[in-house]
């Protein structure tokens, strides 16, 4: 057996999905998985754009969110990142410990209102929005 005194190239794959993001999201991360909503109590998944939500007592993954939060506006209210598998089986605890995020509207950066070329515009995230344009100031990271 021969070997070649060639180099070896590996290659890495970062997983990024900065474009998969809706424009309603927070800035600051470059990956997420899932949104937590305190204000509707509500989780959303960036892979499938799915809107979470109890619904009877069962969890719901639906395209859209239900009537009942018609007027929710996804611009201003406030987003939790949570990169961690199927975290509605953690409702519970969220609800307690984001509580305190409940009426924050406005006070997190959003991705539609970024100036940062890391964020791809082709995603509107329209079909998830009631059309009300936010406008927020602050971070809001954890």
């Amino acid at each position: 057996m021969a070997f070649s005194g060639a180099p070896v190239k590996a290659q890495v794959r970062v997983n990024i999905n900065l474009g998969a993001q809706p424009e309603w999201g927070p800035t600051g991360y470059n990956h997420v998985d899932y949104y937590y909503l305190p204000d509707i109590e509500t989780y959303y998944y960036v892979p499938k754009r799915q809107f979470i939500y109890l619904e009877n007592g069962r969890w719901l993954f639906m395209s859209a969110l239900p009537s009942r939060y018609r007027g929710y506006d996804l611009n201003n209210g406030y987003k939790v990142v949570i990169n961690s598998p199927r975290p509605y089986q953690y409702f519970t605890s969220h609800k307690v410990k984001y509580a305190k995020y409940k009426g924050y509207n406005g006070k997190q950066s959003i991705i539609r209102n970024s100036n940062g070329s890391r964020y791809s515009k082709g995603n509107s995230g329209k079909s998830h929005s009631n059309g009300k344009n936010g406008h927020s100031g602050g971070k809001g990271k954890h």
